[in-house]
């Protein structure tokens, strides 16, 4: 590439002449880098497609501007500009190069390296910026692997690591203009709070979705988003050849959120190879579209042999994307509270005992089982009330926990059975973070 194409495209990614549009600031990830980047090391950030990891590394950038960083001393590279071609080690070298004789930056520069998964050779670039130029490297990625066993030995002991996410719940409040601060805030909105929350239960957290006012324009870029995550995050990064069946597979995970999944049981259900299904589900939750929760065990062995729980990364691809019905609400609920806990740092998995008792999260933190919880949508039915307690009960006894959590759709109340107690608490209240246990 010529000298001018990199400078004009370089140009337009930075505040060097202009403003650049950063969008709503979302502070929780904001606060974080700033923590990240006094560390001195390779800041990794990694997430789904489309999550707001270029926006945020903007925004970034542009709060180390009035913190009164030169702006000549930050250097924003989106590598997925499709205006850059034959990416490789030497066109990364070029670029910084320009870079340099261009901007004439000071020492103390930090480097932004965006969607930088599609460049072989990076990790070798960043750790050449980081060790002999001293710079502040902050490097995205669209997959979980981003940091893989090659790119660790090369960057061993020189990263951090932060994971973005879509919208929580009361970020897509926050983005409608709706701030949730203590409990009197939650009673007095919480009919708009409700109201939103089946509009994120149906088009989930994707920062654009969520500006979006028309369902047809939501759906529109859903659909693009999962053809990217197939196209652009699997079948060329693992030179997939069998793109309709990848395709089939990923929307037949995405219809089935929240249930018991056999590799086994697929691969008759879909025709496909038993290896095929497995190679797949890994590539799929390589790019945070999916993820695949263990039946807790003491045995790594049955672990492993037991089905998995599958979840998908947000409502709004389901929704696109897989077949839905109205009596999914629960399959739903129970999806959008596993992404949330997954933000956490403790251990998810479902438990089932002998007799099919089951509880649908076991949060493990070292080696203690920290908390049960259970989602039950609709708790009006005795039956299924009864069913869902005396699970979680046989859970607790197990594993010695006084307190129990039943995330509901509205219903909330707190039973003492014997020395035990059940909470039940409604799925907007438990989101938000107020005075929960």
């Amino acid at each position: 590439m010529e000298k001018r194409e990199i400078l004009e495209i370089l140009t337009d990614w930075n505040f060097w002449g202009r403003e650049l549009d950063t969008g709503i600031k979302r502070e929780i990830y904001l606060n974080r880098l700033k923590e990240l980047s006094k560390i001195n090391e390779i800041v990794v950030i990694s997430g789904v497609r489309r999550s707001g990891k270029s926006t945020l590394l903007l925004q970034f950038c542009k709060s180390m501007i009035k913190s009164n960083v030169d702006k000549k001393d930050i250097l924003f590279i989106n590598f997925e500009d499709p205006r850059f071609k034959n990416l490789d080690l030497d066109l990364m070298n070029k670029i910084y190069d320009i870079y340099l004789t261009e901007l004439a930056p000071n020492p103390e520069q930090y480097v932004v390296l965006d969607e930088v998964q599609t460049v072989a050779g990076w990790e070798k670039f960043a750790r050449y910026l980081h060790e002999n130029k001293k710079v502040h490297v902050f490097i995205t990625g669209s997959s979980s692997k981003l940091l893989s066993s090659e790119y660790a030995t090369v960057l061993a002991g020189r990263h951090v690591d932060a994971k973005i996410y879509p919208l929580s719940f009361s970020e897509s409040l926050e983005f409608r203009g709706i701030h949730i601060k203590n409990r009197v805030d939650m009673v007095a909105n919480r009919h708009k709070i409700k109201r939103f929350l089946s509009k994120y239960i149906k088009w989930g957290g994707f920062p654009k979705v969520n500006l979006l006012q028309r369902e047809q324009d939501k759906m529109m870029v859903l659909n693009t988003y999962f053809m990217d995550i197939i196209i652009k995050d699997v079948v060329r990064r693992y030179k997939v050849k069998e793109t309709e069946k990848l395709e089939e597979l990923a929307k037949y995970y995405l219809s089935n959120v929240s249930s018991l999944q056999s590799f086994n049981k697929i691969k008759k259900v879909l025709n496909l190879s038993l290896d095929t299904v497995e190679r797949f589900s890994y590539y799929l939750s390589n790019t945070y579209l999916l993820f695949f929760v263990k039946k807790f065990s003491y045995s790594v062995k049955e672990q492993i042999l037991n089905p998995k729980k599958v979840y998908c990364i947000d409502p709004g691809l389901r929704s696109a994307v897989g077949f839905t019905f109205s009596t999914d609400l629960g399959r739903i609920a129970e999806n959008i509270v596993f992404t949330e806990l997954k933000k956490g740092d403790k251990d998810i998995y479902y438990w089932k005992d002998s007799s099919q008792r089951e509880v649908d999260f076991l949060l493990k933190g070292g080696k203690k089982v920290k908390q049960l919880i259970q989602v039950c949508w609709d708790i009006s039915n005795e039956e299924t009330k009864k069913r869902e307690v005396k699970s979680l009960l046989k859970a607790m006894k197990k594993f010695k926990l006084k307190k129990g959590l039943v995330i509901t759709e509205d219903y909330e109340k707190e039973e003492k059975i014997g020395n035990k107690k059940i909470i039940y608490k409604p799925l907007w209240e438990w989101l938000l973070k107020i005075n929960q246990i």
